[in-house]
């Protein structure tokens, strides 16, 4: 007989939190959102923590190395997408972990046969206007020019005009010496009145840009998070058909954490992963694993060895997979679920093993509703699809500009080796969609804003750390009327 859960199946939408005492300290600079990562034991410190709970997906349009930097400077963490080589996948983990504050791996390159239409279209794509001209058009090829907005005059320079025509030659550039110091670069921008300083080694092959800008960024992001020896931290997917050979050179890159990429996660094909990992490396190499929904599925990966678990199936904004196969429960109900899991295990074993909600956030309160009903930290896709950082083109579309976005059970993802269903065949129909977002600008912006509705909403709720708000959190189900009556109602918007 069918085992019925009569509970519904609830989502963040059907839920408010009601305000508690606000005390006179606990005010938005005293809010802490530190919050673990990676399994401890009781009395014990975590290995690995965040500095704010936020994640990005591990997907295509969601997470490479630029999204990897940008959000550890604000003190989360990126796990770059799995669904590509291994050896490029690496390529983007020793990225991050090569960056400096101050000095830029950069991304806008062209060679001197490219046209001045190339330069335009590379602009539009990445909004940088200065570029690193290389014999190979790579970023770290033999520097033969740079090109800024300075070279060239869209009014009189034809399209097809190349790039060499145009461009300042190295011989007439001033560089710096790979080695040099922050503050040393930072002193010849000056004295030559630079915006942009190449560092070359000794091959004149290009290893960094430091840009007048981004001088004061370390001193400039205080949260940032940072391994032991200050290099931004990063995490990278895996999945469970190639990790004999994936992890290896992950590791070797310089992973943090790593994450099983998954669409269901209770499965044997994931025990016998995190397991393999465990053997060959102790535990030094951190893992998490999942997607789970409920208590069962929770403690069959804790027992394996997950060092965090990922709550959730169904629930993004770009999944079908409820549609398709009828699996799944509401983010709400699931996250509730596997905290109470969570705390149970800890109370038997004395291992807490945090948890990470994976979809189901659609306006910022609900990741504070996540982190409340017991989450560590959250994962988000559609959210940091949208910001310059990550991978897609900005698009003009109608009167603003979209970014791309889609899921990683897409056809155009083709990343079926994320299925643990066996076999070589791979998936025969789509879970996921493919999209556009609204463009959301700098991440810097858009995450700072959403920080601070975080920290204010706990401060209503009289927390000043995320254990606290869980701790006395108090929540109401809400009623489809009254989600109507907590927006604007009855009146004539303006401007509309």
């Amino acid at each position: 007989m069918a085992n019925i859960i009569n509970e519904p199946s609830r989502t963040f939408g059907e839920y408010l939190l009601l305000p508690s005492l606000t005390t006179k300290d606990c005010v938005v600079e005293n809010v802490d959102l530190k919050t673990p990562i990676c399994r401890f034991k009781k009395g014990e410190k975590p290995q690995l923590t965040l500095n704010i709970p936020f994640s990005s997906a591990i997907m295509q349009s969601v997470s490479d190395n630029n999204m990897a930097i940008a959000l550890a400077k604000n003190g989360g963490i990126s796990f770059i997408y799995c669904s590509q080589s291994i050896e490029s996948e690496a390529e983007m983990v020793r990225k991050v972990k090569k960056y400096k504050a101050g000095f830029v791996i950069s991304d806008s390159n062209l060679t001197p046969e490219n046209t001045l239409q190339d330069v335009l279209e590379l602009k539009e794509r990445t909004g940088h206007s200065t570029m690193a001209i290389t014999e190979d058009g790579s970023s770290d090829g033999k520097l033969l020019g740079i090109v800024t907005g300075r070279d060239y005059r869209i009014t009189r320079d034809p399209l097809d005009k190349k790039v060499k025509e145009f461009m300042t030659p190295a011989e007439k550039l001033i560089v710096g010496k790979e080695g040099i110091t922050l503050s040393e670069a930072n002193d010849i921008i000056w004295e030559n009145k630079l915006n942009a300083l190449p560092i070359v080694d000794e091959n004149f092959n290009l290893v960094y840009t430091v840009f007048r800008k981004d001088y004061s960024e370390d001193k400039d992001n205080p949260r940032s998070l940072l391994d032991d020896q200050k290099r931004y931290v990063v995490g990278a997917g895996i999945n469970s058909r190639d990790y004999k050979e994936r992890v290896p050179a992950l590791v070797e890159a310089g992973a943090d954490v790593l994450c099983i990429d998954s669409s269901e996660g209770f499965s044997e094909w994931q025990a016998d992963t995190i397991k393999w990992i465990k053997s060959k490396y102790d535990d030094t190499v951190k893992v998490g694993a999942g997607n789970v929904v409920e208590k069962e599925g929770f403690k069959y990966l804790a027992d394996a060895g997950a060092d965090f678990i990922k709550i959730g199936i169904g629930g993004g904004s770009i999944c079908i997979t409820r549609e398709q196969k009828g699996i799944g429960r509401g983010q709400a109900s699931a996250v509730l679920d596997v905290a109470k899991a969570r705390d149970e295990y800890f109370e038997q074993t004395g291992i807490y093993v945090p948890i990470c909600s994976d979809g189901g956030i659609v306006l910022d309160y609900h990741i504070t509703l996540a982190l409340s009903m017991g989450a560590d930290f959250v994962m988000l896709g559609r959210y940091f699809a949208g910001f310059d950082e990550s991978p897609t083109a900005k698009i003009k579309y109608g009167n603003g500009y979209v970014k791309e976005y889609w899921g990683e059970g897409s056809n155009r993802a083709r990343n079926w080796a994320r299925y643990d269903l066996g076999g070589k065949a791979g998936l025969q129909f789509e879970e996921g969609v493919d999209s556009y977002v609204p463009y959301a600008g700098k991440l810097d912006d858009g995450l700072g804003s959403t920080l601070h509705k975080i920290k204010s909403t706990m401060c209503n709720c009289g927390a000043k750390t995320i254990k606290e708000l869980q701790q006395n959190v108090r929540l109401t189900v809400v009623s489809s009327t009254s989600l109507t009556e907590g927006g604007a109602h009855d009146v004539i918007l303006k401007n509309q």
